[in-house]
Order: C-alpha cells, then sequence, then structure tokens
C-alpha cells in the first residue's frame, strides 16, 4: 500500500480492512481461531501503525524540503528587492554638490590658474603639542607678572599650531602663484565679522587692476571656550565655506599672540603662496586704497626689498604695567627696539617675506608683532622704509570746522589706520563715485 494512498483514507476506510481481515480469520474454527484473531489483531495494528509513522515521517521530509526550497526562494527575492532598491534609489537621488557654495558669478574667472609645473602640495602634517615651558616660572620676578605675559613666557617657544582652516589652492597653488600681485593679509578675531563683512565688499574685494590680481586673506586663531568657542569657530568655517577667504589655527586670538599668527601665516605662505609678488599687511579695521597701491607697487619688484609704512624709530619697550604694550624686562632686557613700521598696516614684497620667515626661525617670539617684524629685518641686516601715503597714525585735516572723513582727503593715500565698518563702507564708495570732484587732484 503506498504512503500517497494511505494518507487519503478516512477511519472507515481503516474500519473495512479490519473487516475483510476478520472474514479471513473466521473460516479456522475453535481455540485456534481465538489465539489467531488475537495475534493478528496485533500484528495488524503495529504494522498499520509503523507504516502510517513512515507515511508521516516521509511527508514531513517532504513539506520540510519543499519548506527548505520555499525558504530559499523568499530570500532569493529578498536580495532581488534589495537589489533593485538600491539601483533605484542610486538612479533617483540628486546629484550632491560637494564643492563649496557660490560666490559670485565670476568667481572662477577671478582665481589665479596654476602652471604646469603645478603640484599638489603634500598632505597636512600630524602637528605635535606644544607643552608649556615650567621653567619660565624660575625667572626673577615672574611671580609678579600679569596673567597673560606669564602665559606668554610659557609658550614664547611654541610656534606651530594645527591649521583648522586651510585654503591650499587659494594662490593657484605655489607655481600659480606668480599670478597673485598683490595679497591683502588682514589680521582679524573670530568675532569681527561686520569688519570682515565690510571689507569684502569694498577695498579687499577680490579682482583684477590694471590687468594684475588682488587676493585677500583673513588670519585668525580661537577665541573663548565652551559654547562660545564652537559658536565663534562655526562662523568662520560657515565665512570659510561661503567666502575662500579665512585661515584659521588653533590657539589663542590674543593681542600678546599677533606675533605668532603673522609667524603661522609666513609658514602658510612659504607652502600654498610662495610667488605672490608683494602683500599688504594690516588690521581689520584700516582703509585701504587697493587700487592705489597696485599703482605704487607695480614700479617695483617683487622679488627685491621692500617694507614700507610709518617707520617708528629710536624708541625701546614700554615698562608701564597699565599699559596695553607693556613690556617687562622678563620678555626683553634691553631697552631699544630696532626700526619698525607700525602694524596697523605695511606694504612688503614677496622676497622680503620670505627673507622675514626665514629670520624668524632663529629668532625667539615678541609680544609686540610689528616690533618683531623690525627685529627679523635688523637681524639680516635690513631696513623698514617709510612712505608719506600710509597714515598708521590717522590722517590729520588743516582744521577741525572740516570733515575730516572728506573724500577728498583719502584720494591719493594708500592706508589710514582707523575707520569703523560703516565709514570704510561710504569712504570706498564715495572715492570711486565718478561724480566726485575735488579741488586738487
Amino acid at each position: 500500500m503506498g504512503c500517497r494512498n494511505l494518507t487519503l483514507r478516512t477511519p472507515r476506510q481503516a474500519t473495512l480492512m479490519q473487516g475483510a481481515a476478520w472474514c479471513m480469520i473466521s473460516r479456522v474454527g475453535g481455540g485456534a481461531r481465538t489465539a489467531r484473531i488475537a495475534t493478528f489483531k496485533v500484528i495488524f495494528r503495529v504494522g498499520y501503525t509503523r507504516l502510517v509513522d513512515g507515511c508521516i515521517n516521509q511527508t514531513i521530509s517532504k513539506m520540510k524540503r519543499r519548506a527548505g526550497l520555499t525558504i530559499e526562494a523568499f530570500v532569493l527575492m529578498g536580495v532581488l528587492c534589495i537589489v533593485f532598491l538600491l539601483w533605484n534609489n542610486q538612479a533617483t537621488r540628486p546629484n550632491l554638490d560637494t564643492t563649496r557654495p557660490e560666490r559670485s558669478a565670476n568667481h572662477d574667472q577671478l582665481l589665479p590658474k596654476a602652471t604646469a609645473e603645478y603640484t599638489r602640495p603634500p598632505a597636512r602634517r600630524v602637528w605635535d603639542v606644544c607643552h608649556q615651558n615650567l621653567s619660565a616660572s624660575n625667572v626673577q620676578g615672574f611671580s609678579t607678572l600679569p596673567g597673560h605675559l606669564k602665559d606668554f613666557l610659557y609658550y614664547q617657544h611654541c610656534k606651530s599650531f594645527p591649521l583648522l582652516l586651510d585654503l591650499p589652492d587659494k594662490c593657484g597653488g605655489p607655481n600659480g602663484s606668480s599670478n597673485v600681485f598683490l595679497l591683502l593679509v588682514i589680521k582679524s578675531s573670530p568675532m569681527n565679522y561686520e569688519r570682515r563683512q565690510v571689507l569684502r565688499e569694498t577695498w579687499a574685494e577680490e579682482r583684477p587692476h590694471a590687468g594684475l590680481w588682488i587676493r585677500r586673506l583673513f588670519i585668525s586663531g580661537t577665541t573663548g571656550a565652551g559654547f562660545e568657542k564652537r559658536r565663534l569657530n562655526k562662523l568662520l568655517q560657515l565665512e570659510h565655506g561661503k567666502h575662500g577667504d579665512v585661515l584659521q589655527w588653533d590657539f589663542n586670538d590674543s593681542f600678546f599672540n599677533l606675533t605668532l599668527k603673522q609667524v603661522l601665516f609666513l609658514g602658510w605662505m612659504e607652502e600654498r603662496c610662495p610667488r605672490a609678488h608683494f602683500l599688504l599687511n594690516g588690521d581689520d579695521d584700516i582703509f585701504a586704497h587697493t587700487d592705489n597701491m597696485v599703482e605704487f607697487l607695480r614700479e617695483h619688484d617683487g622679488g627685491r626689498h621692500l617694507f614700507v609704512g610709518t617707520v617708528i624709530q629710536n624708541v625701546g619697550p614700554i615698562r608701564h604695567p597699565n599699559s596695553k604694550y607693556y613690556v617687562p624686562v622678563q620678555v626683553q632686557t634691553s631697552e631699544s627696539y630696532p626700526a619698525y613700521c607700525g602694524g596697523g598696516g605695511y606694504l612688503l614684497s614677496g622676497h622680503t617675506a620670505m627673507v622675514i620667515y626665514n629670520a624668524s626661525k632663529a629668532i625667539g617670539l615678541h609680544p609686540i608683532d610689528d616690533v618683531y617684524m623690525g627685529m627679523c629685518l635688523a637681524s639680516v641686516g635690513l631696513k623698514p622704509a617709510s612712505h608719506g601715503a600710509i597714515r598708521t597714525a590717522g590722517l590729520h585735516v588743516p582744521s577741525q570746522k572740516m570733515d575730516s572723513r572728506d573724500p577728498c582727503y583719502y584720494q591719493d593715500v594708500l592706508l589710514v589706520h582707523r575707520f569703523l565698518p560703516h565709514q570704510i563702507y561710504i569712504m570706498w564708495n564715495q572715492l570711486r563715485d565718478p561724480a566726485l570732484i575735488c579741488w586738487q587732484k
């Protein structure tokens, strides 16, 4: 009897089978019949049970095999569905632009192109952590110094800090940087957003003048702590992404760290922009007539020494503790400074910038950054020069009754210190107004 047929039988059919067997036994008489009946019942029940069990097991095995095939089919279908969904998602996904947001319609045209010799700079180095020089506390009178001067002495040896925001292609690469005629290097603290924004729209606008390119950089450190520091860092990140003009290092941006900021920038320039012809180095509260600067600088050679500003000489450290410029004997024992240009702003050649950077490697940092520039120049036998159109002490008008912000006084200047953001905006637009008429050229 096949399992296929057995599995289709009903209890009634099983009873009929037992009846047929009983008829066969009934032909045997007497006690033998009784014994055979009992024996047959046992044999029938055991055999039938085993047969049923075997068929059930066989059926279960078939069901398992079928279930296994069903599971495999479901798994295969699932894999195919996942592949289809991934393919469909990739096909319909919008094109994600990983480049910087648009800055201006002609921004790409303004960027200097790298020359054929351009090679991408090496990957950013891993920065060593600069540790506190605890031996500085052994200097006589150290305990009497204010906190910012103690910090300066503790970290005076540190000239390398992590670069948080970089612009490796700002100048078109090391070789392409020869296309940069005037690089505007503007010292700015993180919170001075309004100043930076006004400069971007006025004299620091990246543009060609007389066919010579003007480029812009703001150099900054970090300020504050905790949430405030993170917010200001985020501000610079947003400006960096939108305008492509911010360099930031991970050091405390303070007055006595301006020298460190200058040295860090010169190191960046050596790697990223070594062939720029000239630099304006200035604060973010100056008014610079950059058109006049290009006209002045085009008469000079960027490969020769040039360092012009408002020269200060025959002076020494201020020893008054209440002064912003206080420099105690623990920082400098000498009573004199070399000749230097006022730090509000000055012009220098690319050649001189690299000379200063190389000299700085052997000269300890000084808390007054413009004095430090003079120290580096003096160490290699170079001197700064004065230029009458650079007024870091401000511009004086003939009479108090006259408007000191009359644009006619500023037609021929190169640089004037100090201006508020709105004053810069007004002055720049007045000077570029074709309708401006002055009593003298």
